[in-house]
């Protein structure tokens, strides 16, 4: 929660701010556009403005000219803790998602743990073991989903461990996918111990095989939520995680030569089977039985 100052009054109005948010949706993100179909508007604002200050942070770490990234970042996290110190925010994305903060109490440690992935970014190009890509992940991906617990209301330890994992699946599945453009960059997410052991191909079924076990936590934060515009988008999440899996399976797990893709009839299908898994009525879960966590 920040601390207001209501004599602070940003040159942006809100509304135009908010127009930037809904541009950055539109143009990098297909898929967050049809997921939040399915939550009201005032919802779907706040994650506009969410994925704005997601977008903005990658942007910051990934396309800064060479050699001003991290002094770059420095100024976007100072301008993040004024934020959250109450004063008048600049930057677009911060003046819309300063009444998101606000009205669901959204922690700062989300946002500045997300800033600080990217700082890694600058200077770590490779992870030797799994805990080490674990560690990392758990900064650039595990705070998106507490932000969106957050819109939601949803204030609940196991709701976010669960996110956590689903989040970090997302991420693994994400990075097994664009083993070859990471190359082009100079960074390699695939687990190093993994390349030396089996090689590359080797590598990535690996870490296909983390995604797939931590997004099956998915199913248990789906019936821990009561918000059935939240559950369908958490199924989506966890569908569509499940579909890059997939999809990198279809070629052998060859991503260093070619990046696979999920078509759009699949993502059309994916919609559909989450509606039915949404609205379906769940079985009751077997008593004592833990969720999936890798941890080779």
């Amino acid at each position: 929660m920040r601390n207001q100052n209501p004599a602070a009054a940003p040159d942006l109005t809100l509304e135009a701010a908010d127009a930037y948010c809904r541009f950055l949706t539109q143009r990098h993100y297909e898929n967050f556009s049809v997921a939040s179909r399915f939550v009201d508007g005032p919802h779907r604002t706040d994650l506009a403005r969410i994925y704005a200050f997601c977008r903005s942070t990658d942007d910051l770490g990934d396309e800064s000219p060479d050699g001003t990234a991290l002094s770059r970042l420095a100024r976007w996290r100072s301008e993040v803790e004024s934020l959250f110190a109450g004063e008048p925010a600049v930057h677009p994305a911060l003046i819309a998602l300063a009444p998101t903060i606000d009205r669901h109490r959204i922690p700062a440690a989300p946002f500045l743990d997300l800033i600080e992935a990217n700082v890694m970014d600058q200077s770590v190009k490779s992870y030797p073991a799994w805990a080490d890509l674990e560690r990392y992940c758990m900064l650039s991906a595990a705070p998106v989903g507490r932000m969106v617990l957050r819109v939601f209301d949803v204030v609940d330890p196991e709701c976010e461990r669960l996110s956590d994992d689903v989040c970090v699946g997302l991420q693994l599945a994400n990075h097994a996918q664009d083993v070859s453009r990471d190359a082009v960059i100079g960074r390699s997410y695939l687990v190093q111990s993994d390349v030396a052991r089996e090689g590359n191909v080797g590598a990535t079924r690996a870490l296909v095989e983390r995604a797939r076990a931590l997004l099956e936590s998915g199913r248990a934060l789906e019936r821990r939520v009561a918000s059935t515009p939240l559950r369908l988008q958490l199924t989506l999440y966890r569908l569509g995680g499940l579909a890059i899996c997939d999809a990198i399976e279809r070629i052998g797990y060859q991503t260093a030569g070619r990046r696979p893709s999920v078509s759009r009839t699949t993502k059309l299908s994916l919609v559909a089977r989450a509606a039915v898994e949404t609205f379906r009525p769940a079985a009751t879960p077997a008593p004592g039985r833990p969720t999936p966590h890798p941890t080779k």
